[in-house]
């Protein structure tokens, strides 16, 4: 998402930009040639989106670029900033937001990636959590149709063995809503209502911070999202989580995301495709 240490505005400078910049061009007119090669005699209106806060775009037809995309797209061509995660990547979410788009996607983390998350998400609700409420403001300043909210976590990565004995115990093998779970490593509370009441179609856990021992770490945060993708109540819930090459992604996301949902990795992301567990009586908490 963002630089790993606050303040720095050192982001990676290489040609993705326009690699990214070359994705949206092309998602967006296929999107616009399937739709011409089926349009009425006269212009159909735009499918609501399931943003609470909106932006005012006066959008009256389908096959028009979204305002906010276009601000999007001038933003990346415009600045020296970069996404942290690798084409191949970002190619790996890309492919199920193109398949399930417009769809509720949840993101733990904020930063200079999410505008295009957002955007890639057209028509859904993208909705971000983040840790640190200054760097909210400063980037929904900037780009205020975003909807994030912040969240609390009471972790260390020094914890993190504790941790991962704790979510071994059978209260945490229970699927249940995360606000009543009694398992220790379940967002209870730090996570406003409407989050937990949203049945999410995709969950990118990139956040909180996690480099360093006395960081929160990603420990709830991927034991919540896999809590959250069996609780739906049918359906799967494609998970991603990044950064992976360290031991608490690598270690938490093979134990409480199950290596038997294992999708698919591509370089330092991981994809999880997660069943609802509310469909089948018995269902074990990862596959045997």
């Amino acid at each position: 998402m963002r630089t790993t240490t606050k303040g720095n505005n050192k982001f990676t400078n290489i040609p993705i930009k326009h690699i990214i910049l070359t994705l949206f061009f092309l998602i967006f007119l296929l999107v616009i040639l399937l739709r011409s090669s089926s349009l009425p005699t006269r212009p159909v209106s735009c499918p609501p989106t399931h943003n609470p806060h909106p932006s005012p775009d006066p959008s009256p037809t389908c096959n028009k670029l979204p305002p906010t995309t276009a601000e999007t797209l001038v933003h990346y061509v415009t600045s020296n900033v970069t996404p942290q995660q690798t084409y191949k990547e970002i190619s790996v979410s890309l492919g199920i937001l193109t398949k399930k788009s417009p769809c509720n996607f949840l993101v733990f983390g904020l930063g200079h990636d999410s505008p295009m998350w957002a955007a890639l998400n057209h028509g859904g609700r993208t909705v971000f959590v983040e840790e640190d409420k200054s760097w909210i403001r400063q980037v929904l300043e900037k780009f205020p149709g975003l909807e994030a909210y912040h969240v609390v976590y009471d972790t260390k990565v020094a914890r993190a063995a504790e941790l991962m004995g704790m979510g071994k115990r059978e209260e945490c093998r229970v699927v249940e809503d995360p606000r009543v779970s009694r398992c220790g490593l379940s967002l209870k509370g730090g996570l406003p209502e409407e989050v937990y009441e949203v049945e999410w179609d995709l969950i990118m856990v990139d956040a909180p911070t996690g480099y360093h021992d006395e960081a929160p770490g990603r420990m709830k945060a991927i034991y919540t999202a896999g809590l959250m993708a069996r609780n739906r109540a049918d359906g799967e819930t494609d998970v991603f989580v990044h950064d992976v090459n360290r031991v608490v992604e690598d270690q938490f996301s093979k134990e409480f995301l199950c290596e038997g949902y294992l999708t698919k990795e591509e370089g330092r992301l991981r994809h999880f495709t997660i069943p609802s567990h509310k469909t089948r009586s018995g269902r074990p908490f990862c596959p045997t």
